[in-house]
């Protein structure tokens, strides 16, 4: 198979890598990709940027692409799904009809609502006027999220009117997330234990994939502004399988359903953002691809063909199809630039990533390559991936690995999977 993978970040870069690992993958082409994938054997970063649909379905066509990866979410809102099977070419990722799950809060909510999928109380407000009123008299803490995509980082926890309004400003008046946070949704705060639950679809069918779990807060103790992810790991012993049958009947099962009647079936990643709560999981988020970082926890796990499975869900044949996992489990450190996510600097030179510590593995970010030397070129700059018997032992492997990667001003939290390592392993 000739593929081409689209997207430059963490999750690309652990997606060519697993893809590489296909033995009937002849060929990856990555638009536009980054230092990382350029390092992968079998692929070929292509200067085309992951937003340039019509270049992209040129391209396709032209290099005789068996399947196309969409890593990032923007061109599956855009629309690329639609655009390359109007052309007859085969693409893993859901139509834009279906990616509103990720790409419209309100969407996703509206839809959990008419289904009965569980969830948070919420509000829709476009109005700056009326959110104002309206959250003075709310209750806290209460969560306000800008309603588009805004790489993980248009959400809030406040625990008061003030620090709503603040977020309410800096959205639909400052313009902080653009023309996706003119409008707002407020949620109910709920109490519980976060986990990622993704699963393959292929319109009709669904193979589920390892929970995993992030951590969006950038200091260590959940504490400081919420990020595009500062780490995670898989599997996340919170969903026991009890609990994911449950998330499969309630969640899962009633999206692809729903999608599939309004005309638009689910094939892709389907990925529920949940909160375990004393009365159960509540879906907090859908997004329509995989996680970052959760896939450079999740994928590096699998010990099965990756590019067969995904091809699979593009040919509608995962009935009856399962995944093998690797008895280790894995856990990912992000490496962020000084200044994110707010304001993040680039052009720090990088030094270190030879010869890393054993049982861990490299996921190049926000790289660049400069003058011919590395540097930093984005918010999150790497994620270093380690694997082990037990939590702590991969903790210990993605930390050796990532004090040995040196750049001006490295944001690393200390404490990646402190409620897996918590529970001993359990």
């Amino acid at each position: 198979m000739r593929l081409l993978l689209i997207g430059s970040g963490g999750r690309e870069h652990a997606l060519c890598w697993k893809l590489a690992a296909g033995p009937n993958v002849e060929k990856i082409f990555t638009a536009p990709g980054n230092p990382g994938t350029a390092q992968v054997a079998k692929n070929q970063n292509i200067a085309i940027p992951a937003d340039d649909i019509e270049a992209l379905v040129g391209f396709a066509s032209t290099e005789g692409i068996d399947l196309t990866v969409v890593g990032p979410e923007k061109p599956l809102a855009d629309g690329i799904a639609d655009r390359f099977r109007a052309r007859n070419l085969k693409i893993f990722g859901p139509v834009k009809a279906a990616a509103q799950l990720e790409a419209s809060k309100s969407f996703a909510k509206n839809l959990m609502n008419e289904t009965g999928i569980p969830t948070a109380d919420f509000r829709t407000i476009s109005d700056v006027k009326e959110a104002y009123e309206y959250l003075k008299s709310a209750r806290y803490p209460l969560v306000l999220k800008a309603d588009g995509l805004a790489a993980g980082k248009g959400v809030s926890i406040c625990p008061d009117a003030e620090t709503a309004k603040a977020f309410a400003y800096d959205s639909m008046e400052k313009s902080r997330f653009g023309s996706a946070g003119k409008t707002i949704v407020a949620e109910e705060f709920l109490a519980g234990e976060e986990a990622s639950f993704l699963v393959v679809a292929d319109g009709a069918h669904y193979v589920p994939l390892a929970s995993a779990q992030d951590h969006k807060r950038l200091l260590d103790g959940d504490q400081g502004p919420n990020t595009g992810g500062m780490g995670a790991y898989s599997p996340a012993p919170v969903v026991t399988e009890p609990l994911q049958k449950e998330i499969c009947r309630t969640v899962i099962e009633p999206v692809l359903a729903t999608l599939a009647k309004r005309g638009a079936s689910f094939v892709g990643v389907l990925y529920a953002g949940l909160i375990v709560t004393p009365s159960g999981p509540r879906v907090l988020e859908f997004n329509v691809r995989f996680g970052d970082p959760e896939a450079q926890a999740i994928l590096p796990r699998i010990d099965s063909d990756l590019s067969e499975l995904l091809m699979s869900a593009v040919r509608g044949k995962l009935a009856n199809t399962t995944v093998a996992w690797k008895k280790e489990v894995a856990l990912t450190v992000v490496l962020a630039a000084e200044g994110y996510p707010g304001n993040p600097k680039s052009g720090a030179e990088i030094r270190g990533t030879d010869s890393l510590a054993p049982n861990a593995v490299l996921f190049h970010a926000g790289t660049k390559m400069q003058q011919n030397r590395l540097v930093t070129g984005g918010g999150r700059v790497f994620s270093v991936t380690g694997l082990g018997s037990t939590f702590q032992n991969a903790a210990d492997a993605a930390y050796r690995a990532a004090d040995q990667i040196r750049f001006d001003g490295k944001i690393c939290r200390r404490d990646i999977g402190w409620r897996a390592i918590q529970r001993k392993d359990k």
